[in-house]
């Protein structure tokens, strides 16, 4: 480990070098004006915090020894140079994303400006970058050609790649969603295994990203978070135009996805969404009723996982214990659990206790809806998706009930004491229904089988 340290640090320096040879280092203090030029004044706010405002986290000396790992504050245009000496400078853990918030916490149900789009990109030594230097500022059409960033900032054994715009771009609902799948399309475009980067997966991460605060420290290395101005502000046209499918661009002028129903028509059509929604005045996402077999699935997938997926993982099992209302408690205590095994998978950066416990702030309501299509690109961990053919579970029972029917007209396969017939075991039972009805889930293959849950699990493997 101790070579290993010697070479982060030696590779740190040469690649300062190389950065301070052509750009201007940024001081942190000047980095957050830049980026944050509107933040309002501690004066002027209102309790509800009615005007967005940058948001960032920190770690707090006074929380040592307790399950608090950090503090979230607001950024206020006349107290920030008092607050980053206080709380960002030389701070061993900070995180701040590109966004601007209303009220008073980092959610992406409560962002509403997109200052910069920030890009994560692990593992570059001197190699790398000189590959990523060629590449940036060529014409879109060029092979893995990217566009020019505003900043790009030294994490420790990576960079982070901001491009900050001209102008804020609104983030209504439909905008998140489109600037969710540009952000995908140009990590793909930039995280290039043995080009750009010596991790050989790539790492997507979601628009809310929080990252390592310029002037901080990264305590895994004990290395200062430093920023170099590489170029000028961008517009959303100019990363629109290095998307690499049409689709992922982001298009402005469709903010909203205009309803098809008069609000009578809705009234009549969905009565329930109108008592919730108009009436109430509930415009939470509705919140499916998902059995916890979801979640457990999901812990037994720590096995598929890479090195460079695992913050990843707990912070779609954090998403998983809120679809499946597993207690936090519970969520915390699997994670702890699972911790040691996840942190022995081989990957340039260790997987720390502070990992999990920011994986577990993800355990919010605003991600009650959050993709399967999401969930494998942050952990690149594929999803067979349902193959009932669209029937209801009940239906799907009593199908797979009727074709065993005709396979086994006299209950051939199970005795009168209700096992197996053969060795006398229920291993033996759960492997043959499975063989039959390989899509079934625990919790369908326990009713179909009249055995319990955990004799299901057991043997599923």
């Amino acid at each position: 480990m101790a070579n290993n340290i010697k070479d982060i640090d030696k590779n740190y320096v040469k690649i300062k070098e190389i950065f301070s040879s052509r750009y201007e280092e940024v001081g942190g203090y000047d980095f957050y004006r830049y980026l944050f030029p509107n933040n309002q004044n501690e004066g002027e706010y209102s309790d509800k915090y009615e005007k967005p405002n940058a948001i960032y986290l920190y770690k707090d000396n006074k929380d040592e020894g307790t399950e608090r790992t950090l503090r979230r504050r607001i950024m206020l245009n006349d107290t920030w140079e008092e607050d980053y000496m206080n709380y960002v400078e030389c701070n061993c853990s900070t995180l701040c994303s590109g966004l601007t918030y209303r009220h008073r916490r980092n959610r992406l149900e409560n962002a509403q400006k997109m200052n910069a789009m920030v890009f994560d990109l692990d593992a570059v030594g001197e190699d790398e970058l000189f590959n990523l230097s060629a590449r940036i500022g060529r014409e879109p059409e060029a092979y893995r050609s990217l566009p020019k960033p505003t900043f790009i900032v030294m994490s420790g054994t990576g960079l982070h790649i901001y491009y900050v715009f001209k102008d804020p771009i609104d983030l209504y609902p439909n905008i998140k969603l489109q600037l969710k799948q540009l952000k995908y399309d140009l990590t793909f475009r930039m995280w290039d295994y043995k080009g750009t980067s010596k991790e050989k997966t790539v790492q997507y991460q979601s628009i809310n990203q929080g990252f390592r605060m310029v002037g901080s420290i990264n305590d895994k290395y004990n290395l200062p978070v430093v920023a170099f101005k590489v170029g000028g502000n961008v517009t959303l046209d100019y990363l629109n135009s290095y998307a690499m499918k049409e689709e992922n661009k982001v298009d402005i002028n469709r903010p909203f996805r205009p309803t098809q129903y008069t609000k009578e028509e809705a009234k009549e059509k969905f009565p329930e969404w109108y008592q919730r929604v108009i009436v109430e005045g509930d415009k939470n996402a509705k919140k499916w009723n998902i059995k916890r077999d979801l979640y457990d699935w999901w812990l037994r997938q720590r096995e598929n996982i890479l090195g460079g997926h695992r913050y990843f993982f707990l912070m779609c099992m954090a998403i998983y214990g809120v679809k499946c209302n597993i207690p936090k408690k519970e969520v915390r205590k699997d994670m702890l659990e699972i911790f040691d095994y996840l942190a022995d998978i081989d990957h340039s950066n260790p997987l720390t206790m502070k990992d999990l416990y920011s994986a577990l702030d993800v355990y919010d309501r605003g991600y009650y809806n959050f993709t399967i299509n999401d969930i494998e690109k942050l952990t690149d961990i594929r999803i067979e998706r349902n193959k009932r053919n669209y029937r209801k579970q009940d239906e799907h029972l009593e199908r797979a009930r009727a074709v065993q029917k005709i396979d086994y007209p006299e209950n051939e396969w199970i005795n009168k004491q209700g096992r197996p017939v053969g060795s006398g075991t229920k291993e033996e039972l759960v492997k043959e229904y499975i063989e039959k009805n390989p899509d079934d889930n625990p919790t369908e293959i326990a009713r179909a089988l009249n055995i319990s849950r955990p004799t299901v699990y057991k043997y599923l493997k």
